[in-house]
């Protein structure tokens, strides 16, 4: 399983430096055009729309946006394509190798759905491009032209993805697939508008035509849909670090309100950009993250929690009766040195709900994870955290002798 752990790391590595420069990239040229100003009339007369000037590095810089184009193409001209195209297909590399390959251990949930692998493969495929189809149909028919209308479809699409992928997937896999829709939308921006767009102006003025204004609109509106998106996908790709958001009972709605108010707290920095300044924006942006912080960490067993409590145990020591001695033994161990944390209702002092989501109450959820426990007790020896519990050689053989790979 080493080759697994390697090629995860390499593609997790280059999506990040991949992301990180499609992000700058992104954050940079929307907060040039939001800062160009009116140049003085010999530059206007040139064609120029727009012009900025920046100090950085030690040296100054002077940056002009064409009302149109240019008269003559320029010899060299920079294109921004391959930023977001190779950050969307290490993204996808990376999501057929953890969640496709993998899915029986990160992908599926029994306890949300009973899926085979094909069956949950098919449905997360479907949901990111069923989802891109669904958009670009959208922003190609006449609702594309209202810009309020087309955000509150956004959000009606984006609530109804995460409350299917929810009750569909693992709580990890439900919002990594939430995270690959918006991250397959934005790269389809580029793919299908913006570079379209980018290749008829450069046509044009090769060629001494007319530019039609209405191609640029088009690329800057899907920009800035881009734009927003953005934090909402950044908190998706370090949600699998916080399980009290993806295994929360109501966790599409989490997931929602989460990437509303990011998107609420980006709005300011584009505001500022043009020089409104709005602190109320920013204000009630981190209001809304308190008040969700409040609502997700809310305590859910409150009057029946001893009867809860008393259920739970009953649960575990049913699931003992019909193991046999190595299933017995391996079992012993899990619930001695794993299950203070991967519990329902952890034990340890670090957790309050389950890291990963992953919970080892019952034989049937030991069985349903038995090579991750494998992989990740026995090869890896990095489980339990910092070996907290004193788990020994003898238990980890034990796991392995049950496991038996």
């Amino acid at each position: 399983m080493a080759w697994f752990e390697w090629s995860s790391l390499f593609i997790r590595w280059f999506h990040l430096i991949a992301g990180v420069a499609w992000i700058g990239a992104s954050f940079y040229f929307i907060w040039l055009d939001n800062n160009l100003r009116t140049p003085p009339k010999w530059k206007q007369d040139k064609g120029i729309k727009g012009d900025l000037w920046a100090v950085h590095g030690g040296g100054f810089y002077e940056v002009a946006k064409y009302q149109r184009g240019p008269e003559k193409m320029p010899e060299t001209l920079h294109w921004f394509k391959w930023e977001a195209y190779t950050t969307w297909l290490s993204g996808f590399l990376l999501l057929s190798l953890i969640y496709y390959h993998g899915a029986s251990i990160y992908l599926i949930d029994p306890s949300v759905m009973d899926l085979t692998p094909q069956d949950a493969i098919i449905r997360g495929l479907g949901l990111i491009f069923g989802g891109l189809f669904i958009y670009e149909g959208a922003c190609r028919s006449a609702l594309g032209r209202y810009p309020t209308l087309f955000g509150l479809f956004l959000l009606v699409l984006l609530g109804a993805v995460s409350y299917l992928a929810t009750h569909w997937f693992s709580g990890r896999g439900a919002f990594i697939h939430v995270g690959a829709l918006v991250g397959t939308i934005m790269a389809g921006n580029v793919f299908f508008k913006i570079m379209p767009a980018q290749r008829l102006m450069v046509d044009a003025v090769t060629n001494n035509k007319e530019i039609d204004p209405a191609w640029g609109l088009a690329a800057k509106l899907r920009s800035v849909h881009n734009n927003y998106l953005t934090l909402p996908l950044l908190f998706i790709m370090i949600s699998n670090h916080y399980p009290m958001t993806f295994q929360h009972p109501q966790a599409w709605a989490v997931l929602m309100a989460i990437g509303i108010v990011s998107a609420w707290i980006r709005h300011y920095f584009n505001l500022k950009h043009i020089g409104i300044s709005r602190p109320s924006v920013l204000i009630t942006g981190a209001i809304g993250m308190l008040l969700i912080a409040g609502w997700v960490s809310y305590p859910r067993a409150t009057q029946n929690e001893a009867s809860d409590i008393q259920a739970h145990q009953s649960s575990v020591s049913s699931n003992k009766a019909p193991l046999n001695d190595v299933e017995q033994r391996a079992f012993d161990v899990i619930q001695t040195h794993c299950a203070n944390c991967h519990s329902a209702k952890p034990t340890d002092e670090l957790f309050v709900v389950a890291p990963l989501g992953l919970m080892l109450d019952s034989w049937q959820q030991i069985n349903a994870k038995a090579p991750l426990i494998y992989q990740r007790a026995v090869i890896n020896k990095d489980m339990p955290l910092m070996n907290k519990t004193g788990m020994t050689e003898d238990d980890r053989e034990a796991i392995g002798q049950w496991f038996k790979p």
